[in-house]
């Protein structure tokens, strides 16, 4: 099959969904299927080609969110490199920009078009705002989403329940939606792949000594991921245990603002901020922590709790239907609810060696039902559905816990 993906973010740029696309373009070239990439040009306005021609670069312009920018929404340069593709399916990964020009093309050579929604847009409102006509952009952005899931895309991919109920209940989206998380390379993240002497060279970098216990959380520094929550659970946590420390792995727009605020909490000392980590390296943060811990509920699925159960983490998470539909209590993790949940949860797992190796061993046993190989050939049922015209509600995610239950106890 020749596969035509549509995105804004694409390596090396990092992020969600930039590693969701890089994990589907591996497992379906594994597969033997043919992967064609359009993405943005992140460095200068000039059209670019890489990998053969198989990856495509359009100019596009900053427009004030992180890094990311914004193409023009029918750039005829590349069109005929696209035609020579002779695409079989089209896959967007954006409403805007990019997605724009995936669904035009797509109604243009009459090739189907099969559409992933990997953002909550509403939760990332206030960067666009400011604060100001919150409610009216949050309907106009409903609007824009309903409009390009609904009126163009054959098949609709969603990572995660909570965002298939988006749709669902709220959006009152009545086409087939298919629930499919993310798959990563798990064997990527397990313990067992790196060097104790570069761990412990890293460990003495990051001034990590063997008595230390490290909270890990990975992810972007910015108002919506909760980080604040972290660092204030974290002034129980060491009046318990000033030997724990809470390492926060990667950089954002509230880098510093953070930062500040371990200052003013007085817990500078028991916090490691990392900054960016290149992508490759990430895998070593993770082996050298003993608990992943996250409180954002504006995750479509989590990746990097995946990442951390493949790594052997027990996760701690905020119950949000990103998460308790693979996190389980008491087997691979725990979800807590409020500030109190969180440090009373943390400070028992601390003491308790024998519960913390029994977590890790079933948080690396559930991960691998993310693996790159299934991911691939869920995305390619969907794709057989959107060729075939026979539209299709797969919505299976919602056995996932039942399944990872049964499968963690043996049944």
């Amino acid at each position: 099959m020749r596969i035509g993906i549509f995105t804004d973010t694409y390596p090396p740029f990092i992020n969600g969904v930039s590693t969701s696309i890089s994990m589907l373009e591996q497992g379906l070239v594994a597969k033997g299927h043919e992967v064609y990439i359009v993405t943005v040009n992140p460095d200068n306005l000039s059209y670019k080609y890489e990998n053969d021609d198989r990856v495509l670069r359009i100019p596009g312009i900053p427009i004030g969110i992180y890094d990311y920018r914004l193409t023009g929404i029918y750039p005829l340069k590349a069109l005929n490199k696209i035609k020579s593709w002779n695409l079989d399916i089209i896959h967007s990964h954006t409403e805007f920009g990019v997605g724009t020009f995936a669904r035009i093309i797509a109604k243009q050579y009459n090739i189907p078009l099969v559409h992933t929604y990997h953002t909550m847009y509403e939760d990332y409102i206030h960067y666009i705002t400011h604060g100001y006509f919150d409610k009216p952009s949050r309907k106009i952005v409903e609007y824009l989403t309903k409009f390009y899931c609904d009126k163009t895309a054959k098949e609709l991919i969603v990572p995660s329940k909570k965002t298939y109920d988006l749709f669902k209940e709220k959006y009152k989206f009545d086409k087939g939606i298919h629930i499919i998380p993310t798959g990563i390379d798990t064997e990527r993240f397990h313990k067992g792949k790196h060097n104790p002497k570069d761990l412990e060279r890293l460990k003495k970098e990051l001034k990590i000594s063997k008595d230390n216990f490290i909270l890990l959380y990975v992810g972007r520094l910015a108002e919506e991921k909760n980080v604040e929550f972290l660092l204030e659970g974290h002034v129980e946590l060491i009046k318990k245990n000033p030997k724990l420390k809470l390492m926060i792995v990667g950089s954002g727009p509230d880098y510093e603002k953070f930062i500040h605020y371990a200052e003013q909490l007085k817990i500078i000392k028991n916090v490691i901020f990392t900054n960016a980590v290149p992508y490759e390296d990430i895998p070593k943060y993770y082996a050298i922590a003993d608990v992943f811990v996250t409180a954002s509920t504006t995750e479509t699925q989590g990746l990097t709790v995946i990442e951390a159960m493949a790594a052997s983490l027990p996760v701690v998470c905020i119950d949000d239907e990103s998460f308790n539909t693979f996190v389980v209590n008491d087997l691979n993790g725990y979800l807590f609810h409020n500030q109190q949940d969180y440090v009373e949860i943390l400070s028992k797992l601390v003491m308790n060696k024998e519960k913390l190796h029994s977590m890790a061993k079933q948080a690396c046993f559930s991960s691998e039902q993310y693996s790159l190989k299934y991911y691939a050939e869920q995305v390619l049922d969907v794709y057989r559905i959107a060729l075939s015209g026979i539209g299709s509600d797969r919505s299976f995610f919602t056995r996932i816990k039942d399944v990872v239950k049964g499968g963690l106890h043996g049944g």
